[in-house]
């Protein structure tokens, strides 16, 4: 924006009103992101949960064998 007369109160709420716009734009697209990767982490922590109970228990688990006589 350039003009030969002064800067007045106007022109510089103009401006203001340009950045913030264009910070709410990134501010939503960021924020778009962060509920993804959330989602992302918190699926893979409870399949890391169930895979290391699963393993525990195969661990811990007593084998009875019932034969016939």
């Amino acid at each position: 924006m350039t003009t030969s007369g002064p800067i007045t109160r106007d022109h510089i709420e103009q401006r203001f009103r340009d950045i913030q716009s264009e910070v709410e734009g990134v501010e939503s697209e960021a924020r778009s992101y962060t509920t993804i990767a959330v989602a992302a982490v918190a699926v893979t922590l409870v399949v890391v949960a169930f895979a290391l109970g699963s393993r525990r228990g195969r661990k811990r688990r007593t084998f009875v064998e019932i034969r016939r006589v």
